[in-house]
């Protein structure tokens, strides 16, 4: 099932992905502003969790962004054992992005009743996430299985990036998470390159970013390719 409204960033670490959704929320409370021209303060939002929707606006949609693994109990937990505080198994992790994921679609005020409401829902990360990251550290189906009910997107936006180049760039963090090295990243760059045409086949639309350019080049391909949801044609 195509779930309408419904857009996805994916891309592997330090590709941008979060750096973007801030962007696109201010852009779309402030919709006359160039990507060029605006204040990036007034995209710094907190980096975990749901966020605020945008202000309403005659030129945007409402809209609602987001991202995974939420800020919920489970979402939480989730960020702990990825920095292996607790270290948990893999197949418990895989479990636990699900339950999380599960309940961020259909808990209330979750993105199946926004998107149906007809809200646009804008998250950094969803299902291919788990099929890439937990799909290489389970090193089985269980991912697949774990999902395989779960809305399709309406579009993906997968940011492209050599990882040799996203290294540099994630590398620079205070702390770097269990999935944040390059051996594990260059996995993950492929792992995308074959998960992604089934979302096209199953009917989901994919855009191409080219996430080495300026965050402000990036920022443009991002709009151009929102311009094109049926959403914002009315």
């Amino acid at each position: 099932m195509i779930l309408q409204n419904f857009v996805v960033l994916e891309g592997g670490d330090g590709t941008g992905t979060s750096t973007q959704l801030q962007i696109l929320r201010a852009r779309l409370a402030h919709p006359s502003a160039a990507a060029n021209t605006y204040d990036h303060s007034l995209a710094m939002v907190p980096q975990a969790g749901t966020l605020p929707p945008a202000a309403a606006s005659t030129a945007s949609p409402p809209t609602y962004f987001t991202f995974e693994p939420t800020d919920g109990p489970i979402g939480s937990l989730i960020r702990q054992a990825l920095h292996r505080s607790p270290a948990l198994h893999t197949h418990t992790i895989a479990h636990l992005f699900a339950a999380d994921r599960y309940e961020h679609l259909y808990g209330r005020g979750g993105i199946v009743e926004r998107c149906r409401a007809g809200e646009l829902v804008i998250c950094d990360r969803y299902v291919p996430s788990s099929l890439v990251y937990q799909g290489i550290s389970c090193g089985d189906d269980t991912p697949t299985y774990l999902n395989e009910r779960f809305p399709y997107p309406e579009l993906i936006l997968f940011f492209e990036l050599d990882p040799e180049i996203a290294e540099q760039r994630y590398g620079k963090r205070e702390k770097q998470d269990m999935f944040e090295h390059l051996a594990f990243q260059k996995q993950v760059h492929e792992a995308y390159e074959r998960i992604l045409p089934d979302y096209c086949r199953h009917g989901t639309r994919l855009v191409r970013i080219d996430a080495e350019r300026t965050i402000e080049e990036v920022a443009e391909q991002v709009w151009r390719a929102l311009q094109n949801l049926p959403i914002f044609k009315g």
